[in-house]
């Protein structure tokens, strides 16, 4: 196989704290190596409309720092069609792509081994989302900026919690996975923690709250995964709860889409420039439907299948210390 002279790079899915990390570690490993460059606006929908632009090193000046994907993102209906990514194909020949690298989660990573199968073309992902959720990856990108962002608001409702004496449940993001509310609910003491790997049960939760009463607690904070299952949604269990334990003063508070943005940390700086260059670095030795993930601490490679398929599984030492501490 003849070398790859020019690569192009997509941001896809939701956006992720790191992913201009990302890309700018993917340009400038192309500028260290020759190749050129190109970005793709808008995902998948920007590929299909052609949507490209050439990427220098100087391109990517000062965007390490920032927040978002200045490629923007999109969710494209088009590319889940066979008439789309034919598309998409087209406009890569058109300006002479030979490979892609999908900065995303498993949605974008499906897409790219459909893609991949149909055209023969080579694609490598990098993980780039705040649930944490990749098979193959103990981090993903932007998965330490939100649990930073989580724990630092949790830490200021606990103030307003402790001056007026108040239960407040804190729904943070984790639609499937529970790895941000965990993690948070650790960092922040949390008096209970709700996930969906975990049904903690009405009865159960509420017998946990009276024990916090009687043991002295006057205020109590509950991290809520979006995708927990103990009630319909935090409203229904707020309310509840204030019907059962009518001693409480209880309160809601949706974090939201606030845990996607801000500046990266610099875990995730130093982890999306390490995929990045291991992304390129892969391509030019041939390879392709691999994602580039972090193993204690060392780079290495999944198949974008299993990547996908996996799972990524909750870590039960930490709902055991999570345990102890609520005592």
């Amino acid at each position: 196989m003849e070398k790859i002279k020019k690569i192009a790079v997509m941001t896809s899915g939701g956006d992720a704290p790191g992913m201009n990390a990302a890309i700018r570690s993917v340009v400038r490993t192309c500028a260290y190596y020759d190749l050129e460059c190109m970005g793709i606006y808008r995902g998948y929908q920007g590929l299909i409309e052609g949507d490209l632009v050439p990427l220098t090193a100087r391109s990517v000046n000062n965007i390490i720092h920032k927040g978002g994907t200045i490629l923007k993102s999109a969710r494209s209906k088009d590319f889940r069609t066979k008439e789309g990514r034919q598309k998409a194909f087209e406009s890569l020949q058109k300006h002479q792509v030979e490979a892609l690298v999908v900065i995303g989660g498993d949605g974008s990573f499906t897409g790219g081994v459909i893609f991949n199968e149909e055209h023969n073309f080579p694609v490598i992902g990098i993980p780039g989302t705040i649930d944490n959720d990749i098979y193959g990856t103990s981090h993903t990108i932007g998965y330490d900026t939100a649990l930073n962002t989580a724990v630092s608001a949790i830490d200021k409702i606990r103030d307003t919690a402790s001056s007026h004496n108040r239960l407040f449940f804190v729904e943070v993001m984790g639609r499937d996975a529970g790895f941000i509310a965990l993690n948070a609910g650790v960092g922040a003491g949390a008096e209970e923690i709700l996930i969906p790997e975990e049904d903690l049960g009405l009865e159960r939760m509420l017998e946990s709250l009276r024990k916090s009463r009687r043991s002295g607690k006057s205020s109590s904070i509950v991290v809520v995964s979006e995708g927990d299952k103990t009630g319909k949604n935090v409203f229904e269990l707020a309310d509840y709860v204030e019907e059962n334990l009518p001693e409480y003063e209880v309160r809601v508070s949706v974090l939201g889409h606030m845990q996607r943005g801000g500046s990266p940390s610099c875990f995730d700086r130093v982890l999306a420039s390490r995929l990045g260059v291991s992304a390129v670095e892969l391509l030019l030795d041939g390879k392709t439907n691999l994602m580039v993930g972090l193993r204690d601490n060392k780079v290495v490679t999944t198949s974008l299948k299993k990547a996908i398929k996996g799972q990524h599984n909750i870590d039960t030492e930490l709902l055991r210390v999570s345990d102890i501490m609520t005592t």
